[in-house]
Protein backbone atom coordinates (compact mmCIF):
# COMPACT_ATOMS: atom_id res chain seq x y z
CA UNK A 1 0.00 0.00 0.00
CA UNK A 2 1.47 3.16 -1.25
CA UNK A 3 -0.26 5.26 1.86
CA UNK A 4 0.21 4.80 5.17
CA UNK A 5 -3.09 3.57 6.70
CA UNK A 6 -2.86 6.25 9.41
CA UNK A 7 -2.35 9.56 6.18
CA UNK A 8 -5.73 9.92 4.30
CA UNK A 9 -5.59 11.37 0.89
CA UNK A 10 -5.78 15.30 0.63
CA UNK A 11 -8.84 14.05 -1.27
CA UNK A 12 -10.46 11.73 1.16
CA UNK A 13 -14.34 11.87 1.68
CA UNK A 14 -14.86 10.92 5.33
CA UNK A 15 -18.56 8.64 5.28
CA UNK A 16 -20.72 10.63 7.58
CA UNK A 17 -23.37 7.81 7.70
CA UNK A 18 -24.63 5.26 5.16
CA UNK A 19 -27.90 4.00 3.99
CA UNK A 20 -28.59 0.41 2.78
CA UNK A 21 -31.29 0.53 -0.26
CA UNK A 22 -31.12 -3.11 -2.04
CA UNK A 23 -29.11 -6.23 -1.15
CA UNK A 24 -29.34 -8.58 -3.33
CA UNK A 25 -27.90 -12.28 -4.44
CA UNK A 26 -24.87 -10.74 -6.11
CA UNK A 27 -24.96 -7.03 -5.18
CA UNK A 28 -25.94 -4.56 -2.77
CA UNK A 29 -26.54 -0.74 -3.43
CA UNK A 30 -26.20 1.95 -0.53
CA UNK A 31 -26.20 5.74 -0.48
CA UNK A 32 -23.32 7.51 1.36
CA UNK A 33 -23.47 10.63 3.11
CA UNK A 34 -19.48 12.22 2.89
CA UNK A 35 -17.95 15.01 3.62
CA UNK A 36 -16.26 16.52 0.83
CA UNK A 37 -12.51 18.20 1.58
CA UNK A 38 -13.22 21.53 1.04
CA UNK A 39 -15.90 20.53 4.40
CA UNK A 40 -19.48 20.38 2.45
CA UNK A 41 -20.91 17.34 2.13
CA UNK A 42 -22.72 14.88 -0.93
CA UNK A 43 -24.05 11.50 -1.18
CA UNK A 44 -22.24 9.01 -3.20
CA UNK A 45 -24.25 5.91 -4.64
CA UNK A 46 -22.48 2.73 -3.83
CA UNK A 47 -23.01 -0.78 -5.31
CA UNK A 48 -21.22 -3.41 -3.08
CA UNK A 49 -19.59 -6.96 -5.31
CA UNK A 50 -18.06 -9.78 -3.55
CA UNK A 51 -15.56 -9.76 -6.57
CA UNK A 52 -14.93 -11.84 -9.31
CA UNK A 53 -12.34 -13.73 -11.46
CA UNK A 54 -11.53 -13.91 -15.13
CA UNK A 55 -9.02 -16.31 -17.16
CA UNK A 56 -7.44 -15.94 -20.39
CA UNK A 57 -6.76 -19.31 -21.26
CA UNK A 58 -4.70 -20.61 -24.57
CA UNK A 59 -5.37 -23.96 -25.55
CA UNK A 60 -3.14 -24.67 -28.78
CA UNK A 61 -2.53 -20.83 -29.54
CA UNK A 62 -6.16 -20.21 -29.25
CA UNK A 63 -7.97 -18.31 -26.79
CA UNK A 64 -11.47 -19.94 -24.50
CA UNK A 65 -14.35 -17.85 -24.99
CA UNK A 66 -17.75 -18.30 -23.98
CA UNK A 67 -20.77 -16.93 -25.29
CA UNK A 68 -23.78 -15.71 -23.25
CA UNK A 69 -26.80 -13.56 -23.18
CA UNK A 70 -26.26 -10.50 -21.01
CA UNK A 71 -29.35 -8.57 -19.71
CA UNK A 72 -28.29 -5.07 -19.05
CA UNK A 73 -27.06 -4.99 -22.56
CA UNK A 74 -29.60 -6.81 -24.27
CA UNK A 75 -27.11 -8.67 -25.94
CA UNK A 76 -25.17 -11.91 -26.54
CA UNK A 77 -21.26 -11.15 -25.56
CA UNK A 78 -18.09 -13.11 -26.29
CA UNK A 79 -16.16 -13.02 -23.06
CA UNK A 80 -13.40 -15.49 -21.38
CA UNK A 81 -14.47 -17.39 -18.72
CA UNK A 82 -15.19 -15.69 -15.42
CA UNK A 83 -17.59 -15.64 -12.35
CA UNK A 84 -18.12 -14.27 -9.11
CA UNK A 85 -15.67 -14.75 -5.74
CA UNK A 86 -17.95 -17.19 -3.25
CA UNK A 87 -17.95 -15.72 0.58
CA UNK A 88 -14.46 -16.26 1.47
CA UNK A 89 -13.06 -18.09 -1.42
CA UNK A 90 -9.97 -17.80 -2.54
CA UNK A 91 -9.44 -15.57 -6.39
CA UNK A 92 -7.28 -18.42 -7.42
CA UNK A 93 -10.07 -20.95 -6.25
CA UNK A 94 -11.98 -19.67 -7.95
CA UNK A 95 -10.50 -18.66 -11.21
CA UNK A 96 -9.73 -22.24 -11.48
CA UNK A 97 -13.07 -23.64 -10.48
CA UNK A 98 -14.95 -20.89 -13.06
CA UNK A 99 -12.72 -21.88 -16.37
CA UNK A 100 -13.97 -25.72 -16.02
CA UNK A 101 -17.00 -24.99 -15.11
CA UNK A 102 -17.91 -23.13 -18.03
CA UNK A 103 -15.33 -24.36 -20.89
CA UNK A 104 -14.18 -27.61 -19.99
CA UNK A 105 -11.03 -27.56 -19.04
CA UNK A 106 -8.55 -27.21 -15.68
CA UNK A 107 -5.79 -25.48 -15.58
CA UNK A 108 -2.52 -27.26 -14.50
CA UNK A 109 -0.86 -23.82 -13.22
CA UNK A 110 -2.05 -20.57 -13.21
CA UNK A 111 -0.92 -16.78 -13.03
CA UNK A 112 -2.15 -13.75 -11.90
CA UNK A 113 -2.01 -10.86 -14.31
CA UNK A 114 -3.41 -7.74 -12.94
CA UNK A 115 -6.14 -7.58 -10.47
CA UNK A 116 -8.42 -4.33 -11.32
CA UNK A 117 -11.67 -2.15 -10.50
CA UNK A 118 -14.57 -2.01 -12.81
CA UNK A 119 -16.41 0.77 -12.49
CA UNK A 120 -14.66 2.74 -9.60
CA UNK A 121 -16.68 5.56 -9.74
CA UNK A 122 -19.38 3.48 -8.13
CA UNK A 123 -18.80 0.47 -7.53
CA UNK A 124 -16.36 -1.56 -5.42
CA UNK A 125 -16.18 -4.97 -7.57
CA UNK A 126 -12.32 -6.36 -8.29
CA UNK A 127 -11.80 -8.48 -11.21
CA UNK A 128 -8.91 -11.03 -10.96
CA UNK A 129 -7.82 -12.04 -14.32
CA UNK A 130 -5.34 -14.76 -14.62
CA UNK A 131 -3.54 -16.89 -17.25
CA UNK A 132 -2.84 -20.23 -18.02
CA UNK A 133 -2.04 -22.24 -21.04
CA UNK A 134 -1.51 -25.49 -19.32
CA UNK A 135 -5.21 -26.88 -19.74
CA UNK A 136 -6.07 -30.32 -19.41
CA UNK A 137 -9.30 -31.68 -19.69
CA UNK A 138 -12.00 -31.64 -17.42
CA UNK A 139 -15.71 -31.16 -17.49
CA UNK A 140 -18.12 -28.38 -17.87
CA UNK A 141 -20.81 -27.79 -14.91
CA UNK A 142 -22.54 -24.73 -15.80
CA UNK A 143 -25.28 -23.13 -12.92
CA UNK A 144 -29.02 -23.94 -13.26
CA UNK A 145 -29.56 -20.23 -14.85
CA UNK A 146 -26.56 -20.25 -17.28
CA UNK A 147 -26.68 -21.24 -20.65
CA UNK A 148 -23.77 -20.28 -23.04
CA UNK A 149 -21.61 -21.82 -25.79
CA UNK A 150 -17.85 -22.36 -25.66
CA UNK A 151 -14.89 -21.81 -28.43
CA UNK A 152 -10.97 -21.52 -29.26
CA UNK A 153 -10.75 -18.37 -31.01
CA UNK A 154 -7.58 -17.25 -32.89
CA UNK A 155 -5.59 -13.53 -31.90
CA UNK A 156 -7.12 -12.48 -35.34
CA UNK A 157 -10.70 -13.42 -34.75
CA UNK A 158 -10.62 -12.03 -31.31
CA UNK A 159 -9.29 -8.35 -32.19
CA UNK A 160 -12.12 -8.62 -34.89
CA UNK A 161 -14.57 -9.54 -32.44
CA UNK A 162 -13.36 -6.21 -30.79
CA UNK A 163 -13.70 -4.44 -33.39
CA UNK A 164 -17.16 -5.69 -34.14
CA UNK A 165 -18.50 -4.90 -30.46
CA UNK A 166 -18.88 -8.69 -30.16
CA UNK A 167 -16.46 -8.41 -26.99
CA UNK A 168 -16.77 -5.25 -25.28
CA UNK A 169 -16.57 -5.97 -21.82
CA UNK A 170 -13.28 -4.74 -20.09
CA UNK A 171 -12.30 -8.25 -18.55
CA UNK A 172 -12.13 -9.54 -22.31
CA UNK A 173 -10.87 -6.42 -24.11
CA UNK A 174 -7.84 -6.61 -21.44
CA UNK A 175 -7.13 -9.90 -22.06
CA UNK A 176 -7.24 -9.88 -25.61
CA UNK A 177 -4.48 -7.03 -25.45
CA UNK A 178 -2.49 -8.84 -22.74
CA UNK A 179 -2.35 -11.74 -25.32
CA UNK A 180 -1.47 -9.64 -28.44
CA UNK A 181 1.49 -8.01 -26.27
CA UNK A 182 2.15 -12.00 -24.97
CA UNK A 183 2.13 -12.96 -28.60
CA UNK A 184 4.78 -9.76 -29.32
CA UNK A 185 6.75 -9.77 -26.81
CA UNK A 186 6.34 -13.14 -25.07
CA UNK A 187 5.72 -11.79 -21.42
CA UNK A 188 3.12 -9.79 -20.02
Amino acid sequence: MSEKMSEKHRFYEETISSKPIFEGRIISLQVDTVKLPNGETATREIVRHPGAVAVLALLDGKMLVVEQFRKPLEKAQVEIPAGKLDAGEEPIVAAMRELEEETGYKAKSIVLLQSFSTSPGFADEIIHLYFTDELAKGEVHLDEEEFLSCEAITLDQALAYVREGRICDAKTVMAVYAWRLYSLTGSF
